[in-house]
């Protein structure tokens, strides 16, 4: 999925995913989360044998995240397990 929101600087994009992580910039914005959403993500991606990748062209240019899992013949093993 894709936004077009505030983005994410590259500095921060190989922490977006650790528990609790806020980036500076999203620690002064009252509105924003507690920094566990993504970690939330990927625990579930990952347990369904997937995996969750955030890119981002810096602050100002959105944020797009990209989830792959694996198809039942891909694995049969965590289908009906």
């Amino acid at each position: 999925m894709a936004d077009d929101g505030e983005g994410i600087d590259a500095a921060d994009l190989p922490h977006v995913f650790e528990r609790f992580y806020r980036a500076d910039a999203a620690r002064g914005d009252h509105n924003a989360g507690s920094g566990i959403g993504l970690t939330i993500v990927d625990a579930i991606v990952r347990a369904h044998g997937g995996s969750v990748h955030a890119d981002s062209r810096g602050r100002g240019t959105g944020a797009r995240f990209t989830i792959r899992l694996p198809s039942a013949k891909a694995a049969p093993g965590l289908i009906g397990s």
